[in-house]
């Protein structure tokens, strides 16, 4: 038996940089990707870079000498162009894909949200019948001043009967 079991498998990989099972089948990393691209060709840093290399590119190709330029400005810079097209028809659905995950995360909180809202009624409703029950039952319960007029009644009662036996004797 060659494998030691005290230390983890080696991670066997296919092409030196892909986990033998590919990554590119679990969603949630491929939206959390497309996600960052998104969020990054949104933010000023990007548009900076691409200012940047429009910049270079047409200074190279318009002042540097001759032989070594790759995009003619007699064509209309046609590989910039291209180049802005390809960066442009990627980058579109990769802002879509962002959207639509982040409504995906927008309609799970507000489920979530839906759900809170019916516990805290429901917890509501219930605070509101155990605050009616109790009134009830205070309103129920002999007050000192009930008991009091209860024991005076009974003790008239009762003189009134031992003055009725003693006049009856």
């Amino acid at each position: 038996m060659s494998e030691r079991l005290d230390r983890p498998q080696a991670d066997k990989r296919r092409f030196g940089f892909l986990p033998r099972k590919s990554r590119r089948s679990d969603p949630d990393r491929m939206g959390a990707a497309t996600e960052g691209i998104a969020r990054f060709l949104g933010t000023t840093r990007f548009l900076i870079y691409l200012t940047v290399f429009c910049i270079v590119w047409l200074v190279w190709n318009t002042w540097a000498p001759e032989s070594v330029r790759f995009d003619s400005a007699a064509n209309g810079f046609t590989a910039l162009t291209l180049m802005l097209s390809l960066q442009a028809s990627y980058a579109a659905p990769l802002i879509l894909l962002a959207q639509n995950r982040q409504d995906d995360r927008d309609r799970v909180a507000a489920e979530q949200d839906r759900q809170r809202a019916e516990r805290s009624l429901a917890d509501t409703e219930y605070l509101a019948r155990e605050v009616a029950a109790l009134r009830h039952a205070v309103n129920e319960t002999a007050t000192r001043d009930f008991v009091r007029s209860e024991l005076r009644a009974l003790l008239e009662e009762l003189q009134r009967e031992d003055d009725d036996r003693e006049a009856s004797r």
